[in-house]
This record gives C-alpha cells, structure tokens and sequence, in this order.
C-alpha cells in the first residue's frame, strides 16, 4: 500500500518579473514501511514538493494522497496522520527541551499529563534527558535537530517527512542523526527524506528518486542506480604528473581513461574486478610508471546524477528565495 502517491504535480512561483516553474509534473509514490530519498541540490524541487504533500502549498496542477488523504480536499485528516521536520529547528530557543516537547503534545491535543509522559519518553529516546531542562538556545546544532526530529514524533504519526534533516551539521552530529533516522526505520516507520548529500541517501534510503530542474528524472534502489554509470572502477594516482598521458594510454588504449591533472589520478573501467586490479599494477610496474596510490571502486551517487543530467550535482536558487 502506497503511503504517498502524487501524479503530475506543478508548481509555478509568479513575480512581476519572472516565472519560475518549481515543479514541472512530479510523479511520486512511498510504500508502507520504506524509505524514499528524495536527493538533489538546492533549488531541484524537493522542498517544494515536501511542503505540497504536508498541505503548506497548494500545487498549480497535479493530485496528491498522503496516508490515504487528499491533500487538497483533506487537509487536516492529512495533518493528523503525519509528522514534518524542516530544514531549520522549529524549537523555541527560550523554552528548555521537555516545555518545547510538552507544547508541540498540547498542540497535538494530548492531554497536559499525556504530553508530559509523551516528552519524557522522547528525551530519553533522542538522548536528551541530561539536557531536558536547560533552555533550547544552549542546545548544540545536533542537539536541536534532535529535538526537532522528537517534536515531529510527538503525536505518533504514521508518516515522517523530514526535509534536509542533517543541513548545517557537523560530519559527527550528521553521523548521529543517521542513527536516530535508522532507528525510526527499524520500528517500521514510513518515511520521506529530502537531501542533497549523495552518501546520505545511500546510507538511509530504501529507494532514491533524484531530482531535477523541477523533474524525477530516475529512481531505484542506490545499487540499481549505480548499475546505469557501469561496473566497478580503478583509480590510479600517478606520482609524477608528466607520465598521465603514457599511463592513460596504457590502461585504455582505446582512451575511455578520464584523467583528472590537477589529482594526478586515472580512471578506467575495470573489466574482471580485482583480478584486473592485479594486472593494471604489473603493467604500470613493467612500464616503469610510479604511483602513489591505486583503488578499485564501484560508481557512487555523484557518478549517477553526471550520468543523467550530464552536469554535477550543482546548486541551484533556493526554493524559498524563489518562492519569495
């Protein structure tokens, strides 16, 4: 069952001046029980799409259903059933954890001593519980997303969109986050998770719709999309830069080598894997050729979104500035 689907959804943003088409025709389904990545960079139309399935926007055109509601026509049936955590901490800086997580219970109609329970149980769960007493300005940034990430929790939704919900933390608060978000996923939550950090949605997600221009332009498992770039690679990093062009044409005589000058580094495909590993290090060892470091790795997300767009995973206008 579908906990999610969304056919033919636009979005135009109007000013005197401009049109800015922020969806053109989303197409999006999220079964029960799974992970859906949504990756791409600022200003693709995840968060566009986000704020339409959670009624914040109305779309142009297109249909949406979140846990069986129609977005449009069951705005509020829609609100009870999910939980939203946004790009930037909803918390209030001038309460202390447990009074922030006892309003957002209120305002999920739990009873005064239902919320409190309710908070208390999230403290512990999110590692709050030593800090549930100091106000939420003291809060370190991982310490905020994980109040945020408990607020949304509060009313025991049966969908999670969490937007962006790593942005603007350190690589060992992004780590933790993981863990929470994993932890969600093994007690059997449907989630929705936006990003634009490729090994996020390798790490997290079940399937991965990528993202761009306003478009899905691919979606699968992060193996299935790894398998459209091709087979494992090697990588070779010459020692002394002048020998790239020989050592290119001695790995690819056919020149499929993309060499990158400013890394001294060759790839090519590798053709039998780790046996292939073997013999490219005897061949550049025979020629004399010198290297600092050799690898045999498989295609990575960023090798998947230069595939299908045939550009980087660059930033684009933020959606909010467009919508502004």
């Amino acid at each position: 069952m579908a906990a999610v689907e969304a056919e033919g959804l636009v979005k135009i943003y109007r000013s005197r001046k401009s049109e800015v088409r922020a969806l053109d025709g989303v197409d999006l389904e999220v079964r029960e029980g799974t992970v859906l990545g949504l990756l791409g960079p600022n200003g693709a139309g995840k968060t566009t799409t986000v704020r339409i399935l959670a009624t914040l926007l109305k779309p142009n055109a297109g249909t949406a259903r979140v846990a069986g509601f129609d977005v449009l026509r069951e705005p509020q049936s829609v609100r009870k059933a999910i939980g939203l955590s946004g790009q930037y901490a909803a918390v209030d800086e001038n309460l202390t954890g447990r009074e922030n997580l006892w309003m957002f219970g209120r305002l999920y109609h739990l009873s005064s001593p239902e919320a409190r329970v309710r908070a208390d149980e999230l403290l512990e769960r999110f590692q709050l519980d030593e800090a549930a007493d100091r106000v939420a300005k003291t809060y370190s940034g991982g310490m905020r997303r994980r109040l945020d990430l408990a607020a949304a929790l509060i009313g025991r939704p049966r969908l999670l969109f969490l937007d962006e919900p790593t942005t603007g933390l350190d690589p060992r608060s992004r780590l933790g986050m993981w863990d929470v978000i994993r932890a969600q996923v093994r007690e059997g939550a449907t989630l929705l998770l936006t990003t634009q950090y490729l090994e996020e949605a390798d790490e997290l997600a079940t399937e991965i719709a990528v993202v761009d221009k306003g478009k899905i332009i691919a979606r699968g498992t992060a193996d299935q999309l790894k398998s459209q770039v091709g087979g494992e690679r090697i990588e070779v990093v010459a020692h002394d830069p002048a020998e790239l062009p020989r050592a290119a044409l001695l790995l690819a005589p056919d020149g499929t080598a993309t060499v990158e000058e400013h890394m001294r580094r060759i790839t090519v495909a590798a053709h039998g894997g780790a046996t292939h590993l073997v013999d490219v290090v005897r061949r550049l060892g025979e020629a004399g050729i010198k290297i600092d470091d050799i690898a045999l790795r498989r295609p990575t997300l960023d090798d998947v979104f230069l595939e299908l767009t045939g550009h980087v995973a660059e930033e684009l206008p933020d959606e909010e500035e467009v919508a502004a």
